[in-house]
């Protein structure tokens, strides 16, 4: 399996001061220019109930995958509703990693594993090829039933870490204390269910340690999310779909620290911190116009943004087009 994708941006205000940021679409690549990359390219294979997958493609393919909300660019957009926020998955700058994973499967549960190369620095596009040094490792079990599932994971990141406590301690930027071993653990849980009559919901769970730097994906260490989508079959339109859907996010104290004390994160800032969970409620509505072309709207209320209760609220929409070949 491969895939190619066009990629580039800097996001909604630099894609900066939002902990479970508000658009998936775009990255914080820092290039506004397109450009062409290798988003996926892996072997699968499949032998009985064993499915192997082997390359480059992104961690949430396989795991913490909750069908109502994984896909930020035809339902909710917010990285802290389509994925577990807290569980830092190994990814380069732009959200995939090399990697492999097994998976078990069995009438009505699954079990899989997988290990996958961190970056070299957090957020960074080279990702540390010496598994010695650093990876990612996660396990996950799955239950189905007839209307849903549930799923839990645990997870184990090792690389080039900063320490907050040091941080602190020593008053330097965090990437000033990093140094090899440093670990990152943690969990996520979520559920989705179908209640008939086009309509499913999801919750999603999860939690790190929060002591050393947030490395790939957001800083977030403790994470809840709730939401519902509708299909537009009550209505008519079959193929539309409306949504609804809430994050709260938090920060570890060693995190709220280092915030608090003058440091600064390379997505939320802060250096001057007071503190409070950062909250999003996010609503869309995306009109099919063919199998092929749709046509979106989304509105976000956000408070306290990047756990700043001196900042906001804030209200965000966004209008998207989405055209699938």
């Amino acid at each position: 399996m491969s895939s190619t994708r066009h990629t580039g941006g800097r996001g909604l205000s630099s894609t900066l001061g939002v902990a479970a940021f508000p658009s998936g679409e775009v990255y914080r690549i820092g290039n506004p220019e397109p450009t062409v990359i290798l988003a996926r390219v892996s072997l699968r294979q499949e032998a009985g109930p064993v499915t192997i997958t082997l390359g480059k493609f992104s961690t949430p393919d396989v795991f913490d995958n909750n069908p109502v909300s994984n896909e930020p660019h035809t339902r909710f957009m917010s990285w802290g509703l389509w994925a577990s926020a807290a569980y830092d998955y190994p990814a380069d700058v732009r959200g995939y990693t090399w990697g492999g994973a097994v998976d078990y499967t069995h009438e009505w549960w699954s079990v899989r594993a997988g290990m996958f190369l961190e970056p070299l620095v957090a957020n960074g596009a080279a990702l540390e090829r010496d598994i010695t040094k650093a990876r990612g490792l996660v396990a996950e079990v799955e239950a189905r039933s007839g209307h849903g599932a549930v799923r839990a994971l645990g997870f184990l990141n090792t690389a080039h870490m900063g320490s907050y406590a040091q941080a602190v301690a020593r008053r330097v930027d965090v990437s000033a204390t990093r140094a090899d071993g440093r670990t990152k653990a943690g969990a996520a849980a979520s559920a989705n269910y179908d209640f008939g009559g086009g309509l499913g919901c999801f919750a999603r769970a999860s939690f790190n340690d929060g002591q050393n730097e947030t490395w790939a994906f957001t800083e977030i260490d403790r994470s809840l999310a709730v939401g519902a989508v509708q299909s537009g079959a009550r209505w008519g339109r079959g193929n539309d779909e409306a949504g609804a859907a809430l994050v709260v996010s938090g920060l570890s104290a060693a995190h709220r620290s280092y915030l608090a004390s003058g440091g600064y994160g390379f997505l939320i800032g802060d250096g001057a911190l007071n503190y409070g969970a950062e909250v999003l409620g996010e609503l869309f509505y995306r009109a099919a116009l063919d199998e092929h072309v749709s046509l979106g709207v989304n509105y976000q209320p956000l408070f306290n943004p990047a756990y700043n209760r001196d900042r906001g609220p804030v209200h965000i929409f966004t209008a998207r087009a989405h055209v699938a070949f």
